[in-house]
């Protein structure tokens, strides 16, 4: 098998620090798992992000999104499958998945989940980045020799 370098994805990436190991995550699941539902990760502002997925044939009360632990979990769940056979359509041909899901998205410390709306069958998370300010960079002064004066007992 062929190795990637992924030290240019590394520097273009912003809050999702574990960028190699979703990868190498991404390479070992099923690809049939993993290609459901298909979803789109957006950069829309300096620091806000947008994950979409699409969720057609859903109803806001048959998905669930939890964030726990710096995890982003997307789950959804067809009420249909709960109700009579006999309430249930007979398709001729079935050409609109509408399958249980679970999506998991690591997160950055630094990215905060602000909201979600259900749009013409997608499912739109909005992600912002909230650095601290301890974290940010701050402009350093540069004193003159005969201020700087270092403490020797300090030391």
């Amino acid at each position: 098998m062929r190795m990637f370098d992924t030290t240019p994805l590394l520097r273009s990436t912003v809050g999702f620090d574990n960028i190699n190991r979703l990868l190498d995550s991404v390479t070992r699941q099923d690809p049939r798992e993993s290609a459901y539902p298909p979803y789109n990760i957006e950069k829309v502002g300096d620091d806000s992000y947008r994950i979409s997925m699409a969720v057609a044939g859903f109803k806001e009360s048959e998905l669930n999104i939890v964030v726990s632990d710096g995890v982003l979990e997307v789950s959804g769940k067809s009420e249909t499958a709960e109700e009579s056979p006999e309430s249930t359509p007979t398709f001729l041909h079935r050409g609109i998945a509408k399958r249980a899901f679970n999506r998991r998205f690591t997160l950055a410390d630094t990215i905060k989940v602000r909201g979600a709306g259900l749009e013409d069958g997608l499912l739109h998370v909005e992600l912002e980045r909230e650095i601290p300010e301890e974290r940010r960079p701050r402009q350093i002064q540069i004193n003159g020799g005969s201020q700087a004066v270092i403490d020797s007992k300090a030391a």
